[in-house]
Order: C-alpha cells, then structure tokens, then sequence
C-alpha cells in the first residue's frame, strides 16, 4: 500500500463575512515560485465567492487577503462561484468553476495573464434541458439509468423562474494543448467526460448537440470499484508524467450515514486522453481524521489541486466542506503503484 501522509489542515474558516462557513475545494498553482491558492469561501446564505491564499512553501501560508478576488457578478453566478481549478496554458492562467445561479450548476471559465486580474469568459458547458440530454445522447442506445437518477431533477422544467438545466461540473483543463486540442473534463454524472476542440469558440448550441449525439464516446472514467460506485468526478488538474497522465479525482459511495467522497488515481494515455491505461482498485486516501469526519458537510475529502515538487506529491482538498487540508506522497510509488493495476 502507498504511504500517505495526511499533512493537517492549511487553512480554516475566519471571521471574515466571505469566508465565516467555510473555506474548501481549492485551486492550486505553483508559479514564480510560490504557491498560490484560489479557494472556496463560503459566508451567510450559502454565497460563495473565491479566495487567495500565498505558501512559501507546500503547507506554510505566507499572505491571505481579507476580501475575496474572485466574486458573483453576473445572473449565471449569482449565488455563488465555487470549487475553482488552474492550470497554465502558454502564457495564459485558465481557472474553471462552478458557477451557481441558485438552480442550476454549470461550468465557467475566467482567465489571467496575472493571476490576479480576470476576464469572465461565461458558461462553457452545454445549457439543456435533460428531455433533451436524454433524447441525444441515446440516439446511439441507452444511456447509464443512473443519469436519469441524478439529472431528470424530478422532471421539473423549471424553478423560481429559470429553466432547469441539467447539472454539469467539475470542468478541467488539461495543462497544454494535446495533438494541438484544448482538452477539458467535465462531469455529467455519473462518469467523466471529455471535450476536445481548437478553440473556445466552437463551443456552440450546434457544437454541444453533436458532442452529444456521440455522447458515450466522450466518457473517460465511469465508477467501477465499491469506494466510488455511486459517482465520480474530475479532482485536480490532471499532471503530465513520463507514464502518462495522473488523474486525481474524486469518488461517492452511499452509506447508511449518506455519501462518502474519497481521493481516487487514474493514468490516462499522453497521446489520446481518452484511454484510461490504469486505476487504483482503492481509495487514494479517504475520510479518517476529525477534520475529515465532521464538517459542514460529513466523510468528505474532496480533491482539487496539487503540486509536484521533486518527486512529492502535494493534494489539496476539501476537509468536510469547511476546511482546507493537503496529504503527501511519493510519486514515484503512486505510478508504480497504478501500473500494478493496469485495466
């Protein structure tokens, strides 16, 4: 078994009115040598807004502003921006969440050339309605039963006065062009799914309708082992080794005591992303610690950045929804460990 270190917690909730719930599910890069964090806040009501926390080194916080950098301010967000993610792509910071207008759950994009300036760049997942979901995506056959579970949202077409989407998050950038494509994850549940295009803009209405009509080509990972048979979901930035891409992402399995999210690891194929070369048959590391257990929301650790310094491996994540923790590991080892366990 891998040896991992669970290293505590980094940062915690504060006073601050942004931040007085929660702090959680952070974005994480190292750049100019520093490392730099752009994570959840979450204060009154359940409004989220994005945070900026500085380390000098992987687990000591250096600076940490009093207001958050990153705030609703369009109709598509305006109860919330959470649970970022980075990469750098050329000379271009791209940093991806989840955008909450209090109904619906979409993917956004903003991008820095600084990080501390950003264009919102809007929804880049598609906008519709599960009926229609539905009625493209079996065009081919059907479809899992669990996304009619997870995204039919009871047939409700619409709520406080907007259409009901269906529900897609985790949105992940691939930190360089692959066979000249942008590639991103993102997640309808219950599996993985891929995107690959020349440019931002062809993600059009026509675009996302033909995505669809091929939808279960464009699944990468669906749940297979008991830790994470109920659903999945993309963690951090997926990191460019000489195996192939390592993907740590997150995993749910129901319990008695409701839902239980874990870190889990995947190897993809450097040339073509699309084929999964190997998974771990277990948890990366799961709820354990008191930080873990009991939060706002219990038995989460919710993973959502990393960084590779020398041959260690840093994950950060969210402890419990309310708290920000990092474990380490060999990543030697990790890769080892994966191709043990090739599909």
């Amino acid at each position: 078994m891998l040896a991992i270190k669970k290293k505590g917690i980094i940062l915690e909730k504060t006073l601050l009115g942004f931040e007085i719930n929660g702090v959680l599910n952070p974005a994480v890069i190292m750049h100019e040598g520093a490392i730099h964090i752009f994570y959840r806040a979450v204060g009154k009501g359940n409004f989220s807004s994005i945070g900026y926390a500085k380390l000098k080194s992987p687990l000591e916080v250096e600076e940490r502003k009093d207001m958050p950098l990153i705030f609703p301010q369009f109709e598509y967000e305006e109860h919330g921006v959470e649970d970022g993610r980075i990469v750098k792509i050329n000379e271009t910071f791209y940093l991806t969440y989840c955008a909450y207008d209090g109904v619906n759950a979409l993917g956004a994009l903003a991008t820095s050339k600084d990080l501390m300036h950003w264009e919102k760049r809007g929804i880049i997942v598609p906008q519709i309605m599960f009926d229609e979901f539905k009625r493209l995506a079996e065009t081919k056959g059907k479809i899992n039963e669990k996304y009619l579970r997870y995204n039919s949202h009871d047939r409700i077409k619409e709520r406080n006065g907007k259409k009901v989407w269906v529900w897609d998050k985790n949105v992940i950038f691939f930190p360089r062009r692959v066979n000249g494509k942008l590639l991103f994850l993102h997640r309808i549940k219950p599996d993985i799914q891929l995107v690959s295009v020349n440019d931002l803009t062809e993600l059009t209405t026509d675009f996302w309708q033909n995505y669809l009509l091929q939808f279960k080509e464009t699944i990468i990972l669906s749940p297979r082992y008991e830790h994470e048979i109920s659903y999945i979901g993309g963690g951090c930035p997926p990191i460019e080794t000489e195996k192939g891409w390592l993907l740590i992402y997150h995993g749910v399995h129901d319990t008695v005591k409701g839902y239980v999210y874990c870190a889990c690891a995947a190897l993809l194929d450097l040339e073509n992303p699309q084929k999964e070369l190997a998974r771990l048959p277990y948890p990366l590391f799961k709820p354990e610690t008191k930080w873990e257990l009991k939060g706002e929301v219990n038995n989460v650790c919710f993973p959502t950045g990393a960084i590779v310094d020398k041959d260690t491996l840093y994950i950060y994540y969210g402890a419990a929804d309310e708290r920000i923790a990092c474990v380490s590991l060999h990543l030697p080892d990790l890769l080892t460990e994966l191709l043990l366990n090739l599909k």
